[in-house]
């Protein structure tokens, strides 16, 4: 066997991948432009989440590849039955409902298919070890064997990962370094937005997000998530403002919702959907002791409105005004957004990609947005938005109620 010598890395000659489609823009987005030939792509999520119904999606938009969908958990009836909900179709797309991975393997060389679609890895098993499906030593076997496969036969390969109960992908942690690409697809089944986010892409990069809605009629995108999570209201609400977040790549605005009243009991109560309670419990302290209201006495509740989960710190200038206006009962102007971080001294602090927020929020008709004063030289030009700078909380509050 001859041995590999070193070479010069301006020596190299690299060709651009070249990407398929897959007919989901959101997706597509998600991947960088595309599925590359050869890649391994591994979607986790929770149960009931929507990851078999994508893969169904991708399985049945791609009307001009030749698609082998390998079942491990359901009956061909079964996923025809879902097809037919989908009220979708492809004369091209295989179903195959097997678990052993040579006879996998096998069905594939025979039918030679444009994409692999395996549903879920935690299923499939190799004769070549004694142990049983979904144990660590067959996920790694398998997934390895399938990388192995797709490199060498340039097809992609998209792997279904069940999830454990804290959230991060079953099997050895080795699965997500052997594969190309892993996807999280994340959303409450109580509400119907779904959000796609990419946490290993090596064909491209990990700051975009594709966001779903989940309808009778499966999976449909959302190219404008700010239209889905501001609510219109008739009459102006007390208690409610408008964050200009932004998740990756992107901006978005979204509703945040605050209700604070007398405790009824003796301890207050404090509690937050779609927002970690710890920081929500910080921003209440530095408004007791930086601004003055008195708000330990008080049960206070905030919710992110559509159910999805908000880790911007941008998001606390918006969740701050809520507060004080169900605190005030005084309504906030639907034509006022916000973005900005709260610190512990009770200065409002700069956050990144502000001229991509303000973008956004001029784009949906917002004449006001509140931000830190320390955001200096913005390009705002062709903008029809008003940018008001405040320094600290004391500043807020006199701009927003006096």
């Amino acid at each position: 066997m001859e041995k590999r010598k070193p070479e010069l890395l301006d020596n190299i000659e690299a060709d651009e991948k070249n990407r398929h489609k897959t007919g989901i823009s959101e997706l597509d987005r998600i991947l960088g432009g595309g599925m590359v030939s050869g890649s391994l792509i591994l979607l986790g999520g929770e149960p009931g989440v929507g990851k078999s119904t994508l893969a169904l999606q991708l399985a049945l938009a791609l009307k001009d590849t030749k698609i082998l969908y390998v079942s491990g958990e359901e009956s061909e009836e079964q996923i025809s039955l879902r097809a037919h909900r989908l009220k979708k179709s492809n004369p091209q797309c295989y179903i195959l409902s097997e678990t052993e991975l040579e006879s996998i393997l096998t069905h594939s060389e025979n039918l030679k298919p444009g994409l692999i679609i395996v549903d879920s890895i935690q299923t499939v098993s190799t004769s070549m070890l004694e142990s049983s499906a979904g144990s660590v030593s067959q996920v790694r076997e398998c997934a390895a064997q399938l990388l192995k496969y797709s490199k060498i036969t340039g097809i992609p390969v998209f792997l279904i990962g069940h999830i454990t109960k804290d959230g991060t992908l079953a099997g050895p942690k080795v699965l997500e370094h052997i594969v190309d690409v892993v996807l999280y697809f994340e959303g409450d089944n109580n509400y119907v937005y779904r959000i796609l986010r990419s946490v290993k892409n090596r064909f491209g990069s990990t700051s975009e997000i594709g966001i779903f809605e989940m309808i009778e009629t499966g999976l449909r995108e959302v190219g404008n998530p700010s239209e889905l999570f501001i609510n219109q209201h008739e009459e102006p609400l007390s208690g409610i403002s408008i964050a200009a977040t932004v998740d990756g790549l992107r901006p978005f605005l979204i509703e945040t919702q605050a209700l604070v009243s007398s405790a009824v009991y003796g301890t207050p109560q404090r509690s937050s959907t779609g927002f970690d309670i710890r920081r929500l419990n910080m921003l209440l302290a530095v408004l007791e002791k930086r601004a003055g209201f008195r708000l330990g006495v008080k049960d206070v509740f905030l919710n992110i409105a559509g159910g999805i989960k908000v880790a911007d710190p941008a998001i606390d200038l918006a969740i701050v005004s809520a507060v004080l206006s169900s605190n005030l009962d005084i309504p906030i102007s639907k034509e006022i957004c916000f973005a900005g971080e709260t610190g512990l001294s009770g200065e409002i602090r700069p956050v990144s990609r502000i001229e991509q927020r303000i973008r956004e929020a001029s784009k949906m008709g917002f004449k006001k947005i509140y931000l830190s004063k320390f955001h200096r030289n913005l390009s705002l030009k062709g903008l029809d938005i008003e940018v008001v700078h405040v320094g600290k909380i004391e500043n807020l509050v006199r701009s927003l109620f006096s």
